[in-house]
């Protein structure tokens, strides 16, 4: 499989993913935070709130929301580069906020199952489609290489490469 037909399987199948969360979240919240708790029980571990409709929904919906959109433009546009940032950029927030709240406030299972995985979207995310600079795989040497103006652009998204620049319309 090319690594373009994997990004976009894996684009779409997180964005498919992200989606069915977040009904989840929306469909039946109580029984995702009893399903954690007692989980936690059985290891000995803190059940966390099981109030259903705090700012943990409307927060939980738009984040989810908004991972969606980022992996189904990822996998629409793979050689738009915003769309994977913006995406380890969210799953890395949240895999480190969770982990704080972890080690910070209770050791809840839900905030340890958020960090791992979260935080292994992020670096899946930004192995296939982020770790190379200018055409080469970060960390190796870039001494002769010739590809021309095109890739000397795929560097750090900048708002030059978002949705509505010519340049990601003509790649996607």
């Amino acid at each position: 499989m090319t690594e373009r037909r994997l990004t976009k399987a894996t684009g779409y199948g997180l964005a498919a993913t992200f989606a069915i969360v977040g009904l989840i979240f929306v469909v039946i919240p109580a029984r995702v935070l009893a399903a954690f708790n007692w989980l936690a029980e059985g290891l000995g571990w803190p059940v966390s709130t099981t109030q259903i409709y705090t700012l943990y929904l409307a927060l939980a919906l738009g984040y989810m929301y908004l991972v969606t959109i980022l992996a189904w433009q990822m996998a629409r546009h793979t050689q738009v580069r915003v769309y994977p940032w913006l995406l380890v950029q969210a799953k890395a927030a949240s895999a480190i906020i969770c982990l704080g709240l972890f080690a910070l406030q209770d050791q809840y299972l839900l905030y340890l199952a958020n960090f791992a995985v979260d935080g292994a979207i992020a670096v899946l995310v930004w192995w296939l489609c982020l770790r190379t600079v200018a055409g080469n795989v970060v960390g190796e040497s870039s001494a002769g290489n010739n590809r021309g103006a095109e890739d000397s652009q795929a560097g750090p998204p900048g708002p030059s490469a978002g949705a509505g620049s010519a340049t990601a319309q003509s790649k996607g």
